[in-house]
């Protein structure tokens, strides 16, 4: 079967986003579903994902405009298959790498995370009867060995079976990252907001969710924590909750000094990863970075603050926002010298 030119990819891709954009009976229908499959995709951050993905990723101009800078996208590609291998900690966690995988032309072969399926399931469903012809080029579940290239997110402990398991083929292989802030106590009500919503978006378990924050000597607090207030509707969650009321427990038994909203626990602690519900912060002295900020770190995806990306976008990138930095792009594009 030959192969969809780009053009054609690039205007499925495009009526995708005004689709998603749209709201359509059937889609309201797939959010909801996917909800009470899984709980933890609640409606407005899943509407939020959808929004970022058709802003972000799937805008005409900026989609575009972004495909110019990758020429190999243009020549027919060989019959070859990559295999994804998608994490479901937030609402199609996974959808920039299936771009780069649709617009370089490589056949797909899908593992979904079965926390994130059925929104996955309406997407392809629809491009499969906007184009039929690619048919056999997208399948999903099944088997992965076979595959000529694998782009695998997950765990620390999967990311080692994956190495193993992939071992034979070129691989591009993410791991447990986090990500956290720099706050210098000067921050505007704005700036304030926005970090909230770095922090408590999709209940904070995303590798872009600031799970610890660094804060001045003598810094107040307060602020802060009354900029949380458009998320206290979590405390409600039953989930969440959960793990709030188990973590309040911990930090009373063990008499651990902390600081609360009804919806998130502040405690301090060198760890930038963080327990659901709970912000770690630590101190740090004089106008330097602390050295846990280096950008060489290998488990942070994000800085946000003073020296870093803008307050309240962390959980909005952009096409050239490469997951752990790696260019997914030119990973695609260097496996052309490989086959």
């Amino acid at each position: 079967m030959p192969l969809i030119p780009l053009e054609r990819r690039l205007l499925l891709m495009e009526r995708l986003g005004a689709y998603l954009s749209s709201k359509d009976p059937e889609w309201k229908d797939a959010v909801a579903r996917a909800g009470f499959a899984n709980p933890w995709f609640i409606e407005p951050f899943v509407d939020h994902a959808v929004r970022q993905i058709c802003r972000r990723f799937l805008d005409p101009g900026l989609l575009r405009e972004w495909v110019s800078g990758f020429p190999f996208l243009e020549p027919e590609k060989q019959n070859r298959t990559i295999g994804l291998v998608m994490a479901g900690n937030i609402p199609l966690v996974g959808f920039h790498d299936f771009l780069c995988v649709f617009l370089s032309g490589y056949r797909m072969r899908i593992k979904f995370s079965h926390k994130d399926e059925l929104l996955w399931g309406q997407i392809l469903s629809l491009l499969l009867q906007w184009e039929p012809g690619l048919e056999g080029w997208i399948t999903t579940g099944g088997p992965l060995p076979g595959c000529d290239a694998y782009i695998a997110t997950g765990s620390d402990g999967s990311a080692r079976y994956f190495e193993y398991y992939f071992s034979s083929r070129p691989s591009l292989i993410r791991r447990n990252r986090t990500s956290v802030a720099l706050v210098s106590g000067r921050e505007s009500p704005e700036e304030l907001e926005g970090l909230s919503r770095d922090i408590l978006l999709y209940f904070g378990m995303g590798c872009r969710s600031v799970t610890q924050i660094w804060v001045p000597e003598g810094y107040d607090f307060l602020p802060l924590l009354e900029s949380t207030s458009p998320f206290a509707f979590l405390a409600d969650h039953h989930r969440y909750r959960n793990n709030l009321d188990y973590r309040l427990a911990v930090f009373l038994l063990n008499r651990t000094p902390f600081m609360s909203r009804p919806h998130l626990l502040l405690v301090e602690d060198p760890s930038p990863f963080s327990p659901i519900g709970v912000l770690h912060y630590q101190f740090y002295l004089g106008a330097g970075n602390p050295g846990i900020l280096s950008k060489e770190r290998q488990d942070l995806q994000c800085i946000v603050g003073r020296d870093g990306i803008a307050f309240g976008s962390s959980q909005e990138p952009g096409l050239q926002d490469w997951a752990d930095g790696v260019s997914t792009m030119g990973f695609l594009e260097s496996l052309q010298t490989r086959f």
